[in-house]
């Protein structure tokens, strides 16, 4: 048979398994997530804090990164899901996409995609900033596979090689999202839009 057949062949099946996209991220009540604006919770509820929001570093108010909650009942500030590459209407598991804090304004007149600056120090944590859209890396939401479900969000270098983001608890005790080795597990809660802010982000955790 001719050789040209099974290279053919070869690229369809590349190309189905690449067009394929995966199973449609949940909110916390079950219901698929197309769009619109979602907290970032700890899959379980307790002292290991709330939602997320901005916070400053070292000593600078911009950039601004994202942090953690200390306490559990506040939800924080909500994010948005973007640019997942498959062309389904639902946010899927296991593909790249952009997040994006889902505030109108801030102190640093910037946007807030999530994205990964260079640490300052070489012993320092990989910390997630605030600002201008990536264009080669991105982010991915995996489900957990376990009896109480949930997700976790992982960074992915240049769209391929992977690592979890999880929490860094920084010198002044301020919870930050980094990339970690353990995984912050979360789920998501739908924000309703007269929640969602619509004035500059000038209160935020200092550290």
């Amino acid at each position: 048979m001719n050789p040209m057949f099974y290279i053919l062949l070869a690229l369809t099946a590349v190309l189905a398994v690449t067009a394929s996209p995966g199973e449609p991220v949940l909110d916390i009540n079950g219901d698929i997530i197309f769009d619109g604006s979602y907290y970032v919770l700890p899959r379980i509820f307790g002292p290991a804090g709330g939602g997320l929001t901005l916070a400053p570093h070292g000593g600078n108010n911009c950039p601004l990164y994202i942090g953690q909650e200390y306490s559990e009942v506040n939800r924080g500030i909500p994010v948005r899901f973007s640019d997942w590459r498959t062309k389904v209407a639902f946010v899927p598991e296991s593909t790249n996409l952009n997040i994006e804090m889902d505030v109108k304004a801030t102190i640093c007149v910037q946007s807030t995609y999530w994205y990964v600056p260079a640490p300052d120090m070489v012993f320092e944590a990989a910390f997630i900033a605030a600002g201008p859209k990536p264009s080669n890396d991105f982010f991915q939401i995996k489900k957990i596979e376990d009896s109480i479900g949930g997700y976790k969000i992982v960074f992915c270098f240049n769209g391929e090689d992977c690592v979890d983001v999880g929490i860094f608890v920084d010198k002044h005790g301020v919870r930050r999202l980094a990339l970690a080795s353990t995984p912050f597990e979360v789920v998501f809660v739908r924000a309703s839009e007269t929640k969602t802010s619509s004035k500059p982000v000038m209160s935020i955790i200092r550290g």
